[in-house]
């Protein structure tokens, strides 16, 4: 019989199989990447496994904006409309509070109102570019508000999540496709590709964590009172419906987890008097825009 058939030797044990060599420098190769992909983040100083580097991050990220922009409705004309100036106006004040006006990213930093009026969301791609549907601005109540979101997605960005996702999304990856490789039982290879998803799964839910406390901190640095993070947080619950699935299979926290944590990091950073420094700003009436009158174009 042919060893590749995994035949018995005379011992009678089972004989050796090749696709253990080769799983095993799949594997090595993927650890071997992951070690190496170790940088320290120009902002914070941590040490991270990160896939690109942050010019890297710039360009993807402005390559990927228009795609993404089409597939949520289009950008919002800030020309055009009060709401898509104030978004940028909000955006560009968080980061020249924060540490971000004075990270690699400061001048690449855009913020963008997107015409999708169903999906209540905000992201941020690598490098700056940052995003807010119309349905989720329609559903905040002031300005700070619209801060506390735009904080975290700049949270995002500083922590370098994306670039550190993908490092961590290859790694899994190698390592699901090694034990697929090594075995010859097909409940191995699923189970090992189940598992690379709940740990990035995991580690998704500690970067949103990670991002609401710091956008906590670059909104109060910019003026705007953290507690209506909180608000934020109960927006989102509204808007789930409370359909959600378990938290433990979901890349976000619940909001009712967001809302503990959150809660428990203003009182322990902010002093009463501090609060009372700090402002709602102005209301957004329900994102019509009333109220508001546009400013001149700039072309």
């Amino acid at each position: 019989m042919s060893i590749f058939g995994g035949g018995y030797n005379n011992s009678g044990g089972r004989g050796f199989n090749p696709r253990w060599i080769i799983a095993a420098v799949i594997a090595i190769i993927g650890l071997v990447s992951y070690v190496g992909s170790r940088q320290k983040n120009p902002v914070t100083g941590e040490m991270q496994h990160v896939a690109m580097s942050v010019e890297q991050e710039r360009a993807l990220g402005l390559q990927a904006a228009p795609q993404m922009a089409q597939q949520m409705g289009g950008f919002v004309d800030p020309r055009r409309d009060p709401d898509a100036q104030l978004v940028a106006e909000v955006g560009n004040k968080i980061v020249r509070a924060s540490e971000a006006g004075r990270s690699p990213y400061s001048d690449n930093f855009h913020f963008y109102l997107l015409d999708d009026r169903n999906t209540v969301n905000a992201f941020a791609l690598p490098g700056g570019q940052i995003f807010i549907t119309r349905a989720l601005f329609d559903r905040l109540e002031n300005e700070a508000q619209l801060a506390g979101v735009l904080g975290h997605e700049i949270g995002h960005v500083i922590h370098r999540h994306s670039a550190q996702q993908m490092a961590k999304g290859q790694l899994g990856q190698m390592l699901a496709t090694a034990a697929g490789v090594g075995s010859d039982d097909s409940r191995v290879a699923m189970g090992a590709q189940m598992a690379n998803q709940m740990v990035q799964l995991k580690y998704g839910r500690g970067d949103e964590s990670q991002s609401d406390s710091t956008g906590v901190d670059y909104m109060a640095n910019a003026g705007y009172d953290p507690r209506e993070m909180l608000g934020v947080m109960q927006i989102l619950k509204k808007a789930s419906g409370g359909g959600r699935q378990p938290e433990f299979l979901s890349s976000h926290p619940l909001p009712e987890t967001r809302l503990q944590e959150l809660d428990a990091i203003i009182k322990q950073r902010f002093k009463p008097t501090d609060l009372q420094r700090l402002s709602k700003g102005q209301p957004l009436h329900g994102g019509s825009g009333a109220g508001r009158s546009a400013k001149p174009e700039k072309w």
